[in-house]
């Protein structure tokens, strides 16, 4: 089953998808309470829901305001090849910031005196559905609700300069999520599952989860000894190859860019990026 966010007359409102047919999910104040009712309770309301043509609908990110979010950095092999690097011994997480949550469609938005080369990052990321902490490795699949497509936005010249990855990954509009939050039964091997970027309609990114050096199993279970995670909570996987710092020349988004990425299984999600100049209050 496929899940969204919309936005609908100007409120938030959740919608289901079963095959080719979209209908309004009603009984639920949000997306983190249809997942910690589970499923059956989504599915419920989906047999009694109206339909909805889904080209009308106006995507919101599915779980528009997450408790945390906490990604993985280098942790596709392709990816280390292309820096000429060595795979990291133990898994390397950072956050990004709730407030960095963008919407499908939405603007990717930097000053470009503070940010001067933007890059783009396809990520398959997970959904927790329950509270899960010391999880063993082995029992981590049940833990997840779901899974949703990330971009996420890196500024490379913060990333250098500043010796961390706070400011460079958690700017506002740096972590576009969506469409879709598929549920997990629909994604059964998600450790085989393919995933690309396009900027401007240029391939830049192909690759295949099983390129991960540690899979959903093995990070889950490390995060979850560090943090208690929590329904709604999401885990962004890593970005396999082909981002705009290693390329040759290297390439930056610019004004106007349109970033789309998509993961095998969940759909597309698009962004245009702009460059404004911000004024201090």
């Amino acid at each position: 089953m496929k899940l969204a966010t919309i936005n609908l007359n100007g409120s938030a409102a959740l919608v289901g998808k079963i095959k080719d047919e979209v209908r309004l999910l009603e009984g639920f104040g949000s997306m983190l309470e249809l997942i910690t009712k589970g499923r059956t309770a989504a599915e419920g309301a989906y047999l009694i829901g109206k339909p909805l043509a889904e080209s009308s609908l106006q995507f919101m990110a599915p779980i528009p305001q997450p408790g945390k979010i906490i990604a993985v950095g280098q942790n596709y092999m392709d990816h280390i090849r292309e820096q000429n690097g060595t795979p990291p011994a133990k898994p390397l997480l950072f956050p990004k910031m709730p407030s960095s949550v963008n919407a499908p469609g939405a603007l990717i938005q930097w000053d470009p005196a503070v940010a001067g080369f933007v890059d783009y990052e396809v990520e398959l990321a997970v959904v927790i559905g329950k509270t899960t902490r010391l999880v063993a490795p082995e029992s981590v699949m049940s833990q997840i609700f779901g899974y949703t497509i990330v971009n996420d936005v890196t500024a490379r010249d913060l990333q250098k300069s500043d010796g961390q990855w706070t400011r460079a990954k958690g700017m506002d509009t740096f972590c576009p999520m969506g469409p879709w939050l598929v549920t997990a039964d629909d994604l059964p091997d998600p450790q085989n599952v393919n995933l690309r970027s396009t900027v401007n309609g240029e391939l830049r990114q192909e690759s295949n989860t099983k390129e991960m050096i540690f899979d959903l199993k093995t990070l889950i279970s490390y995060i979850s000894q560090a943090f208690t995670l929590q329904p709604g909570d999401v885990i962004l996987t890593g970005t396999p190859d082909g981002v705009g710092a290693y390329r040759k020349p290297p390439v930056n988004l610019k004004d106007g860019d349109v970033v789309v990425c998509e993961v095998e299984g969940i759909g597309k999600l698009e962004n245009l990026c702009r460059e404004l100049s911000f004024r201090l209050q």
